[in-house]
């Protein structure tokens, strides 16, 4: 006997709501095991401090250890690839803006494609830049500074942790704005970065908040201004290089959370709901503000429809500057 069109429709409304039922025993079992937190950064850069920051009370919540592992190179993007192609179903990672937008714009022959291998999972935390140079720098102003940059031609250089990242892709928007020609040189991360500025191998970087300002106040480099329009809660006492008279400047960098394509949403779901309580919470909030970093939190849809927002607008600077991986 053929079921009733309305019998049919219950049957179907009952295998919907098991299924439904499966996802959410299947998250609320989830995980069974310790769950690894990637890092495309050596130990001590600002991905890794924030992955550290938030490893101790996702353990506790989720009653299993949780590790990080340092993975660097390539600006992050190894990391995201084994990311991407973990399938042990508890491996995560903690990743910048270059990794979950432009990687493959920059690079097609980029081993994983963000928009399809990544699942989002939350906003960490967001900040401006700042554009430092070493504390003997020439100029008085940041117009002064910006000037001699502009008279050195190629004999200045700066520094980024990786061709593709927001540090990199920072500066040459800069370099375009303000008509000036330093070499960039790529490090492996925001440290050397520091090291080389200290040594006089480079003469400029575009820094985090927490470290530029950290390295200002023990007298070592001069900051100069911001990559944001405005000033920023972070640093209010730094001016915005469009302040400096640097029209047409904005840029903001992000960490945020991401998991393999495969991973089950229910899941994808749970961490997501953890990772914005915690990052939220007064101790942790207090610490990523130290570390430079301005909460943001929220759910794995939003982050997607600012890695979409995001990837729009770097990927407008890498084509107008033609930025290449060397």
């Amino acid at each position: 006997m053929t079921p009733s069109p309305l019998r049919r429709a219950l049957l179907a409304l009952g295998l919907l709501t098991l299924g439904v039922g499966a996802q959410a025993q299947q998250a609320a079992a989830w995980p069974t095991k310790a769950v690894k937190i990637l890092v495309g950064f050596p130990a001590g850069t600002s991905p890794d401090l924030v992955a550290r920051t938030l490893a101790e009370p996702l353990s506790k919540a989720l009653g299993q250890p949780v590790v990080v592992e340092n993975k660097p190179g390539a600006g992050g993007n190894i990391a995201a690839d084994m990311v991407a192609k973990a399938t042990d179903g508890h491996t995560i990672g903690v990743m910048i803006n270059g990794n979950l937008t432009i990687a493959k714009l920059l690079n097609p022959k980029t081993p994983y494609d963000p928009a399809k291998d990544l699942a989002p999972i939350s906003l960490i935390g967001t900040a401006p830049l700042v554009l430092a140079a070493p504390a003997n720098a020439p100029g008085n102003t940041t117009a002064e500074f910006l000037a001699a940059a502009r008279s050195s031609g190629d004999k200045w250089s700066y520094g980024s942790p990786g061709i593709g990242t927001v540090g990199h892709i920072g500066m040459e928007l800069l370099k375009a704005r303000a008509d000036m020609a330093p070499v960039h040189v790529p490090y492996p991360g925001y440290p050397q970065v520091v090291t080389a500025m200290l040594g006089g191998q480079i003469q400029l970087s575009m820094l985090p908040p927490g470290l530029a300002m950290a390295q200002a106040r023990a007298g070592k480099v001069k900051v100069l201004g911001l990559t944001s329009a405005g000033r920023s809660t972070l640093v209010p006492e730094v001016p915005s290089l469009a302040e400096a008279g640097v029209k047409d400047f904005q840029l903001e960098i992000w960490n945020a959370v991401a998991g393999p394509a495969s991973m089950p949403k229910p899941v994808i779901a749970r961490l997501s709901a953890l990772f914005s309580e915690i990052s939220r919470s007064p101790e942790v909030r207090q610490r990523l503000f130290q570390q430079g970093w301005q909460v943001a939190g929220g759910t794995s849809e939003a982050l997607a429809l600012r890695i979409k927002a995001d990837t729009a607008t770097l990927g407008k600077i890498i084509r107008d500057q033609a930025i290449k991986v060397e």
